[in-house]
């Protein structure tokens, strides 16, 4: 049997979040003392950590009961509409990051921001010895090895969606 001094240690929450749990029916321990404090079972350990383990993939509270307690095989739809969810969050921010990016007008900001435009890519390239057939032969290899990857890697250079389009209709074409 567990309290919850070892359950907030082994997962690193707050007692807080232990008691909210309980009062959302997540997570009720299994007995009490005498002192009427809360212990846990291995059993509730066992459903505290797969609540740990959803939680870390950033899914709801509401879901990670409904999953926990009535639809074990709606996991992989949880998730991936969380996953889903994670795309467009990421894309939202690639492109406040480019209008950022352009108001501020700063190449030396460009160089620090963990972004690369697409004239930036091209010059890396060039500079590797890739010329214009080589690039095409990569693009080709990257949409046929991760087609979503490769729409993702065009999006953060800033490429127009027409144009992305266009490259990832000749890549699977020349494929």
């Amino acid at each position: 049997m567990y309290t919850i001094g070892q359950l907030v240690k082994r997962f690193g929450i707050s007692r807080s979040t232990l008691l909210y749990y309980d009062a959302i029916g997540l997570l009720s321990p299994s007995a009490r003392t005498e002192a009427n404090y809360r212990i846990y079972s291995e059993t509730d350990v066992e459903r505290m950590a797969k609540i740990a383990m959803y939680r870390s993939a950033g899914l709801p509270l509401e879901a990670i009961a409904n999953i926990l307690d009535h639809d074990k095989d709606g996991v992989q739809l949880a998730l991936a509409h969380r996953l889903d969810s994670i795309n467009r969050e990421i894309q939202s921010l690639r492109e406040q990051q480019m209008v950022i990016l352009q108001i501020m007008e700063s190449s030396d900001l460009e160089r620090h921001s963990r972004t690369l435009s697409k004239e930036t890519w091209v010059a890396i390239l060039r500079s590797a010895g890739l010329n214009d057939a080589a690039m095409r032969k990569w693009h080709i290899a990257f949409e046929r090895a991760s087609p979503e990857s490769h729409q993702d890697f065009l999006e953060s250079l800033g490429i127009a969606p027409a144009e992305i389009r266009t490259i990832r209709t000749w890549a699977r074409n020349d494929g």
